[in-house]
């Protein structure tokens, strides 16, 4: 059941999830509140997408709970997807459909009111910048645009919760700029963010939390201004290189 009077988001408590003998992700804590745009960053094959995946109930925790508004993700897993948005690392659209009609399947889908589903489909399309190409099969896209029309997708039933992996790789810099700017407004409108990226500016930008996971296990958690000044750092780069003892790659 949902559990009310509580103003977290998404509640994560000791998760973990073992493949075989590798632990993707080991016990690991959260709680992001409402309205909060948060920042999951991590080197590659630090569990970041398992922890996605474990939220959107692709993927059975090994132990732990996941709760979204409310919801444990495995014993009511209809009503806490009923309530999240999720763009996936991997950009699941139809090719053979316009960018418009991977959009309308979407909200057809997930039930959006057909007296509705016209305004938000318009209205993401506008948010994301497709308008001028909504109207061209998605095959003949770049892979930043289909990445563009994952977030429409996501967003199209206006979701309480929206998730995004890696929500901007591939993109040019005027199309992130604009997704950072949908973001805020998200936020602005009481939605709570969950994002994973390796672009740092990007956290800093737009994250009022970030999290830095590494082998699973969550080693520090901050606002970005607090994490650079903890660690006489300029920038979030830094930050996360003296952490992890890695380098950010970007991937398009």
């Amino acid at each position: 059941m949902q559990r009310e009077g509580d103003n977290a988001a998404i509640t994560i408590e000791e998760l973990t999830k073992d493949y075989g003998e590798v632990r993707a992700v080991d016990g690991l804590t959260l709680t992001i509140p409402e309205a909060e745009v948060f920042g999951l960053l991590g080197p590659n094959g630090s569990g970041k997408t398992t922890t996605i995946n474990c939220l959107t109930g692709l993927l059975k925790p090994t132990s732990g709970t996941v709760e979204v508004e409310g919801y444990d993700v495995q014993t009511h897993g209809r009503e806490a997807r009923g309530v999240m948005g999720v763009s996936p690392q991997e950009t699941a659209v139809y090719s053979y459909l316009t960018g418009r009609e991977n959009v309308e399947l979407f909200g057809q889908l997930y039930a959006v009111p057909k007296g509705k589903l016209r305004g938000r489909v318009d209205y993401v399309i506008e948010k994301v910048g497709l308008v001028d190409d909504a109207g061209r099969r998605v095959g003949r896209y770049s892979g930043g645009m289909k990445r563009r029309v994952s977030i429409a997708m996501a967003l199209v039933t206006d979701p309480k919760v929206v998730l995004l992996d890696e929500p901007t790789v591939g993109m040019d810099p005027q199309s992130r700029r604009a997704i950072w700017d949908f973001v805020m407004e998200l936020k602005d409108a009481g939605k709570t963010i969950l994002l994973t990226t390796h672009y740092m500016e990007e956290a800093e930008e737009i994250c009022d939390r970030v999290g830095v996971i590494d082998r699973g296990k969550l080693i520090e958690l901050g606002t970005p201004s607090s994490l650079k000044a903890k660690y006489g750092a300029d920038d979030l780069e830094d930050v996360f290189i003296r952490l992890t003892g890695r380098k950010i790659r970007e991937e398009a």
